[in-house]
């Protein structure tokens, strides 16, 4: 059987921010995605309060989307989120990068996040971009799955000249 070359050229990611009009279709794939997932209202109330949030499209299909609050002084990222058959592509480094930039420009010092305490790639990723842990919240986040018990969250900082 033959196999196709590894490096397929993908078309282009366009971002945009998110709006109204993507609520349902990105409160769906939150659901897909995440075992706590966001609700279509917080979405809505994301939107309304400002914060600045973006959706990535390929060939018309969001496949990746975020959110962060920027507050004064400092910014915190809520939501960064890319589709499973998207990952390991650099999408969720390039949305964080631009998130990072919104935050800089805006002038905000540091960003914060939380992350699930298993949540391996995403902690490299934020490592990666100069976020070190600061702090645990012990079972913050719901179970998944059989397992229902609680998971800890990572509190990761990003300060200035990082």
């Amino acid at each position: 059987m033959a196999s196709l070359p590894r490096d397929i050229p993908r078309a282009a990611v366009l971002w945009r921010p998110l709006t109204t009009m993507d609520v349902a279709y990105v409160a769906a794939l939150e659901a897909h995605i995440h075992a706590a997932p966001w609700t279509p209202d917080n979405f809505r109330e994301a939107l309304a309060a400002g914060y600045s949030a973006r959706v990535g499209e390929r060939e018309g299909r969001i496949i990746a989307y975020g959110v962060l609050m920027l507050a004064p002084g400092e910014a915190q990222l809520l939501n960064l989120s890319v589709v499973p058959d998207a990952r390991r592509c650099g999408l969720g480094a390039e949305l964080l990068a631009q998130f990072l930039a919104d935050a800089r420009r805006l002038g905000a010092e540091q960003v914060f996040l939380e992350v699930r305490a298993s949540n391996a790639p995403a902690i490299a990723l934020y490592t990666r971009a100069g976020f070190v842990p600061v702090a645990r919240r012990e079972s913050y986040y719901p179970g998944s799955g059989a397992d229902a018990s609680r998971e800890d969250a990572l509190v990761m900082r990003r300060g200035p000249g990082s």
